[in-house]
């Protein structure tokens, strides 16, 4: 996940004397470069994850401090590092509680500092962070493509992750990832890892077949329902502008099984995109955990679509519901009476109603195989993207 804010300050803190003050929710923000700010007209140049460095020259007050601390929350910045000694002697409590209320760090270092050496040193390890976090995301999309190759991936990954242990693949879909321009989607990448929090090396976030991919690794099922759940309430709150599908995998343990992991995670994001729901747990799926594994999808259409077409051309043609009823007849296992109670409709309507659609489909759906079947054509159907169906 990068060179984080818990590495920065392991680094620095006797070397630089640096102390985390605020924001320590904001620990495992992952740092993209380091910029000394002196003043706002700077910020310009902030493309997100940036961490600003000040001497505090330009923000004498509490009032400049405060503006400054909210333009980086709104830059989405990874955090602060304020240059304590000279022309900032203490920090605001408006200015702490701020940092602790958007979780942005806020990190002091005293002015005997010298603030070149610092910039220049954490900058370097910024870049080599990021090139080991680019071999290891290629290794780990060796691991979902060529799971059978293990010698190719499973010395390259040992040095970083538990390649013994479970690892969960999230995958992370807004709809248009794969028509962006590579800077727009850096953008949003930037926007979401930093909304991951409590997240350091234990995991890698990086971009792969028209999704974010995060992969979880030896990490407790509690823990990832904990994360996940703080991260949509963040992007429900600060990414009201970008909708996000979001599909969880089942763990899985060995690196070896990595692919079958990103597999069910592709299920789960898929049903999440076609649902129109914010996150879908694949284990949390039922019984479309095995029919969206289906690899033929000619199959799914043959089983699906096709057997359902003469109720599906009466809707379309007649602008009816037929499709609605047939599915709830299936799933009470043939009840007219609970599929008027859960249609809100006549009893005698649901007859009629039945009684076409076993004309069209030539069946008579008593036979337990007969309504089984019909059902999975439902389920099946259901799964197709939206752009798909009729």
């Amino acid at each position: 996940m990068g060179f984080t804010i818990e590495d920065m300050t392991t680094v620095s803190r006797d070397k630089y004397g640096m102390e985390m003050i605020a924001g320590k929710n904001g620990w495992s923000n992952s740092i993209s470069w380091i910029l000394l700010i002196e003043d706002m007209t700077i910020l310009h140049n902030f493309k997100g994850k940036d961490l600003a460095v000040t001497t505090g020259l330009g923000f004498p007050d509490e009032e400049k401090q405060l503006e400054l601390v909210k333009r980086l929350v709104s830059l989405r910045a990874s955090g602060l590092i304020i240059n304590t000694g000279k022309y900032i002697m203490e920090i605001p409590e408006s200015v702490i509680a701020c940092c602790d209320e958007n979780d942005l760090p806020l990190l002091t270092v005293p002015w005997s500092t010298q603030l070149f050496d610092l910039i220049k040193d954490l900058n370097m390890r910024v870049l080599l962070q990021g090139m080991a976090d680019e071999q290891i995301s290629a290794a780990l999309i060796r691991a979902i493509e060529a799971p059978g190759a293990v010698s190719r991936y499973r010395n390259e990954l040992l040095p970083y992750f538990d390649v013994d242990g479970s690892f969960q693949v999230v995958l992370l879909d807004t709809g248009d990832l794969d028509r962006m321009d590579t800077v727009e989607r850096r953008r949003i990448e930037f926007r979401l890892a930093i909304y991951l929090e409590n997240i350091s090396h234990n995991a890698s976030f990086f971009y792969y077949d028209a999704c974010f991919v995060l992969i979880l690794n030896a990490i407790p099922a509690e823990e990832v329902r904990r994360i996940l759940g703080g991260f949509m309430e963040r992007i429900h709150r600060r990414m009201q502008d970008k909708p996000l599908a979001v599909g969880v995998g089942s763990p899985m343990r060995d690196i070896e099984n990595l692919h079958l992991g990103y597999a069910r995670a592709k299920a789960a994001v898929n049903m999440a995109r076609q649902q129109a729901k914010d996150i879908v747990w694949f284990d949390d799926m039922g019984i479309y955990r095995m029919l969206s594994l289906i690899p033929d999808q000619a199959l799914c259409r043959e089983m699906g679509e096709d057997l359902l077409k003469p109720v599906l051309d009466y809707d379309k043609k007649h602008e009816t519901d037929y499709l609605e009823v047939l599915e709830a007849y299936l799933k009470s296992g043939g009840s007219v009476q609970a599929v008027s109670e859960q249609l809100f409709a006549h009893r005698n309507t649901v007859i009629y109603r039945m009684n076409n659609i076993r004309k069209m489909l030539n069946c008579s759906l008593e036979d337990e195989e007969e309504r089984l079947r019909y059902l999975v054509a439902c389920l099946l159907f259901k799964m197709q993207e939206p752009s798909e169906k009729q």
